[in-house]
C-alpha cells in the first residue's frame, strides 16, 4: 500500500494535532521533538507559540543541535542565547543534544558517502520522535523538509560538517582550501544521514511539514528573503520521503506568482535528488496517497 500523507490547507496549531492523530501512531516513552530554533536575524522561522500545542500534546522534549558553520548557533553558549531571544525558554527547556561529547555514532552500512552518522549523544535518551519541519527553500539543498530535519537537524556540529563534506569533515584543515564537494554527493550524504536517524527510531516517528512563510532561504539564514509564495498548508505522515515528495508536488501544482522563483531555487540546486537518493536507500516511498482533510 502507498503511504498516506494527510493534508490540510488550514494552518493552525490545532490542525497539527488533528493530522498527527490521523497518522494513527502514538509516540510513546520520551519523545524527542525536533524543531528549528531559528538563526538570529531570520524572520521566517516558525515560533514556539505555534508549535507549543503539538509539543505538549505528545508530552515531548524539544531537541536541537549546534550548527556546523559560523553564526550565532555554532556553540552551545551562543545557541542558548538565540533560544532565549526567540522565546523557546518561555515554554520549554531545549536539549542541545551535542552540548557535550562524545557524539553518538549511528552506522550506515549501505551509505553512499557516509558510513557513520554523528548525532548528539543525548539522542540515546529518547524512545520516539516527532519531527516538526518548516518546509521552505534552502541555499544549498534547494529545499528543507522532513529529510533535512532527519539529516542535518539531528546531526552534531561535527556530523553536519561531515554531511556537507560528503564524508570529509570540513573546517578542520587550517590554512588549506576546502575540497570542492559535488552537489549531488552532498545531497546523497543528506539521504545517508536521514536513513541513519530514521533507522534508529524505526516505527517510532511521525513527520509534520508546515508549508508556511515559504522563502527560498532556510531558517538557518540570518539574512533571508521574505516568503515568495502564499502559505499552502500542513502535511503529516509516517513516511519522511512521501511527505517531502508531496510538498514538492504541491509546489509544482500551485497557481502562485512566486512559484517560479521557488522552483528556480529547488531546481538549480537539484533539490529533488535528496528524495531520489533517500528512495534508493529504501526507507520510504515517493508514491503516496494524499488525504486532504
Amino acid at each position: 500500500m502507498k503511504p498516506k500523507v494527510f493534508f490540510s490547507r488550514d494552518i493552525s496549531p490545532e490542525k497539527i494535532i488533528e493530522l498527527y492523530e490521523m497518522t494513527g501512531r502514538k509516540l510513546e516513552g520520551r519523545v524527542a521533538v525536533k524543531v528549528h530554533s531559528g538563526e538570529p536575524g531570520n524572520q521566517n522561522f516558525l515560533r514556539p507559540d505555534f508549535w507549543r500545542p503539538a509539543i505538549e500534546h505528545v508530552g515531548g522534549h524539544v531537541v536541537e543541535c549546534n550548527t556546523g558553520y559560523g553564526g550565532q548557533r555554532d556553540t552551545s553558549e551562543q545557541h542558548r542565547k538565540a533560544i532565549e531571544a526567540h522565546g523557546w525558554n518561555r515554554y520549554f527547556q531545549i536539549d542541545l543534544m551535542d552540548d557535550e561529547g562524545p557524539d553518538m555514532e549511528l552506522p550506515i552500512p549501505q551509505g553512499k558517502h557516509i558510513k557513520v552518522d554523528y548525532v548528539g549523544k543525548n539522542l540515546a535518551n529518547y524512545d520516539s520522535t516527532l519531527v516538526l519541519a518548516h518546509f521552505k527553500g534552502h541555499p544549498m539543498g534547494g529545499y528543507g523538509g522532513a529529510l533535512k530535519q532527519l539529516a542535518i537537524g539531528f546531526a552534531s556540529s561535527k556530523g553536519k560538517k561531515i554531511i556537507h563534506g560528503a564524508g570529509i569533515q570540513l573546517g578542520i584543515v587550517a590554512g588549506k582550501d576546502e575540497p570542492k564537494i559535488d552537489q549531488d554527493s552532498f545531497l546523497e550524504s543528506m539521504a545517508d544521514a536521514a536513513w541513519a536517524v530514521q533507522n534508529y527510531f524505526g516505527g517510532r516517528a511521525v513527520y509534520i511539514n508546515v508549508m508556511k512563510n515559504m522563502s527560498v532561504d532556510c531558517d538557518c539564514c540570518a539574512v533571508a528573503e521574505d516568503p515568495c509564495m502564499k502559505d499552502i498548508g500542513i502535511l503529516a505522515s509516517l513516511d519522511p520521503i512521501a511527505i517531502d515528495q508531496a510538498c514538492i508536488d504541491l509546489i509544482y501544482a500551485a497557481d502562485d506568482p512566486g512559484r517560479e522563483h521557488f522552483l528556480e531555487r529547488l531546481e538549480s540546486r537539484h533539490g529533488i535528488h535528496t528524495i531520489e537518493a533517500a528512495a534508493e536507500l529504501g526507507f520510504g516511498s515517493r508514491e503516496y496517497e494524499l488525504v486532504e482533510v
